[in-house]
């Protein structure tokens, strides 16, 4: 073999050696994000709520606030708020709240929403059986939507001394235009994921409204 035949032939292998590098690189970024997003279900990490089984009913430990927020994106002509501003129950009962939007557009606009909760320590043990998160909602002009939660708080949180002295948890939903915009904002990467439709007897409404 010439020099300049075995020079090639290492230029060769130093190029697959570089792509197969590029292409594993490539697949890792791809998989980082379902792969984090997928810990933080299990977890609770980062206030990433759990995807809960049907609560196990009332316990007789603390009492527990929780309180309700929205916010709306300024490229979304919404206005988005919770129907109660708290509600108090105990661990293992079920919760049931609302929130309502309204499109005070002049064209229909879809949104879709992100949810977190804090502090972010109780993600593992706040658990939403049902909520309207990660599926987009199409309002026409001067519609509402009511839009329903369930939920409940694991006991066990009493027993861990990170969350035992909490009494508050708050639950924060937030409405864009689309996923891209919510990964812009910061707000995709903390979200949890949408766990199904509301249970039956609670029923999700959209109501006709004029535009002024």
């Amino acid at each position: 073999m010439t020099p300049a035949e075995d020079l090639r032939r290492r230029n060769r292998r130093t190029m697959l050696a570089a792509l197969g590098f590029g292409g594993t690189m490539l697949g890792v970024a791809f998989a980082a994000v379902p792969l984090y997003n997928l810990f933080c279900r299990v977890t609770g990490f980062n206030g990433t709520p759990m995807l809960g089984s049907a609560a196990p009913g009332a316990t007789n430990g603390p009492g527990l606030t929780i309180r309700f927020v929205a916010g709306t994106h300024p490229d979304l002509p919404w206005q988005f708020r919770p129907e109660q501003v708290s509600m108090r129950l105990q661990p293992g009962e079920e919760g049931v709240a609302f929130y309502e939007a309204r499109n005070d557009g002049r064209v229909p606009v879809t949104g879709i929403s992100t949810y977190n909760v804090t502090p972010e320590v109780v993600g593992r043990y706040f658990h939403k059986t049902a909520c309207f998160c990660f599926t987009e909602q199409t309002l026409n002009p001067g519609q509402d939507a009511q839009m329903p939660l369930s939920f409940w708080v694991d006991p066990a949180m009493f027993q861990d001394p990170e969350t035992r002295d909490i009494r508050t948890i708050t639950v924060s939903y937030t409405f864009f235009r689309s996923l891209d915009d919510a990964a812009r904002s910061g707000a995709l990467a903390n979200a949890g994921p949408h766990v199904g439709p509301a249970p039956e007897g609670i029923t999700a409404g959209v109501r006709p409204r004029a535009v002024p």
